[in-house]
């Protein structure tokens, strides 16, 4: 699994013109499955998600995970991230999971990370055409792939 992180302001998701979710400071979450993905990469993605300490403590540093700031978080199903770009110019996406693995693990992803926060989260629709808008802060933007865990 590979996941975007971006540390946002605000940020919202829309689905034909409809806020299908919507938050204030907090994590926009983009999240891709590969296939071979499984439960363990959904879960360590999770952890680390909600760990993360990417927002500023009172000296400036970025030393608070979006749990200890309060923050709010919505994560977006996004089959792109899996892209392959080694051939030519079109992205392939032969490594993106089918929906009988995708939408079980993004799920999976989800629900840890609210069980890890202590609340819901945000979500996407699997598959939808959905209209993301967000205020980056910082800006703040990391990738983390769980196959590489670094």
């Amino acid at each position: 699994m590979r996941i975007v992180i971006q540390r946002v302001k605000d940020a919202s998701v829309s689905i034909d013109g409809e806020i299908r979710s919507c938050i204030g400071q907090g994590l926009l979450v983009l999240v891709g499955v590969e296939h071979g993905d499984t439960s363990d990469d959904a879960a360590w993605l999770a952890a680390k998600t909600a760990a993360l300490r990417i927002f500023d403590d009172e000296a400036g540093v970025m030393n608070r995970s979006v749990k200890d700031i309060g923050g709010d978080i919505i994560a977006v199903s996004q089959f792109t991230l899996t892209a392959s770009t080694r051939k030519g110019n079109r992205p392939s996406y032969i490594r993106a999971a089918g929906h009988d693995l995708a939408v079980p693990l993004y799920e999976e992803y989800c629900t840890a990370l609210q069980t890890a926060l202590g609340r819901d989260i945000g979500r996407g629709v699997f598959g939808a055409d959905m209209k993301v808008s967000l205020i980056n802060d910082g800006p703040v933007t990391i990738i983390i792939d769980s196959k590489l865990k670094e």
